[in-house]
């Protein structure tokens, strides 16, 4: 393997960990809410504007991801009121939902513009020297990303695994009514899943505007690579958003030098659909 190579799999699997983070978020609202939510980018926009407004005003890179986290956990909870709740009251059909999905997706985008302004952003950050591992220049903040991204999923792997809160999401995942007859507060875990999806989906943003810079459409470029990496592991299926989302980060950046930049998103969806023929259920079963 040549060193561009290597150089192109290190940069795919850093943007995949970023991927993976905002589609472990996606797959859970889908998988327990059953929520196909087209407003989940624009989420993650969101959650690296306000790391990004944090850090600007003094506060550390660490702390300014905890509080943009918290903001896009609050503005989730917010629409779960405001929408969510009450269309899952009346019953409101998938396609109902994607259509809300998609106007809020819009609302929150043009949002950000009129606050902070159409143009590119960037962290207050001091500048860091690339690392070389086995010939191979790994920039300071890609190595950061993977690292966090690595422990954010250990951490919601225990969570899932190892604790009440955990299994009940599991069980309201399987079978909703089934899993309130046995005495399990739904309402309870829609938040924790409304909490769970906030902070990961706002640390996939901090950390893409890391290592690219924010700007107020970057969510809705990285949608479709998520719907692909949820669809190819699996819906529903943390696990298997993780794996879907290395293979089509690795996919992206290893197809750049030929096939341009411009068709990223192809690449995604087309790595989707051959999987797909030859799995139509994804790499994992959609459960959690």
């Amino acid at each position: 393997m040549d060193i561009q190579t290597a150089q192109l799999i290190v940069n795919g699997i850093a943007v995949g960990c970023i991927i993976a983070l905002a589609a472990i978020g996606l797959t859970l609202t889908y998988g327990i809410l059953r929520l196909s939510n087209f407003a989940h980018g624009d989420f993650m926009t969101l959650g690296a504007y306000l790391t990004w407004l944090a850090n600007i005003s003094g506060i550390n890179i660490w702390l300014s991801m905890i509080l943009g986290a918290g903001g896009t956990v609050a503005a989730m909870l917010l629409s779960e009121q405001l929408l969510w709740k009450p269309m899952r009251a009346r019953r409101a059909s998938p396609t109902t939902l994607i259509i809300i999905s998609i106007g809020l997706a819009l609302f929150l985008r043009n949002g950000i513009i009129f606050i902070w302004g159409g143009g590119n952003q960037r962290y207050n950050l001091p500048i860091a020297s690339a690392i070389n591992i086995l010939g191979v220049n790994v920039a300071y903040y890609r190595i950061v990303v993977m690292v966090l991204a690595v422990l954010a999923m250990l951490g919601l792997h225990f969570l899932l695994q190892n604790t009440k809160i955990g299994k009940a999401m599991r069980a309201v995942a399987d079978d909703i009514d089934l899993a309130r007859v046995s005495g399990i507060n739904v309402e309870r875990v829609v938040i924790w899943t409304w909490l769970i999806t906030g902070v990961f989906t706002s640390l996939g943003g901090a950390m893409y505007g890391l290592i690219t810079g924010l700007r107020p459409n970057m969510g809705w470029f990285l949608i479709l690579p998520m719907f692909a990496s949820v669809i190819l592991g699996g819906i529903g299926n943390p696990y298997g958003a993780i794996a879907g989302a290395l293979v089509i980060g690795i996919a992206q950046e290893v197809s750049v030098p030929i096939l341009g930049s411009e068709y990223k998103q192809g690449v995604a969806l087309l790595i989707m659909v051959l999987i797909l023929l030859v799995r139509p259920q994804g790499l994992f079963k959609g459960t959690l």
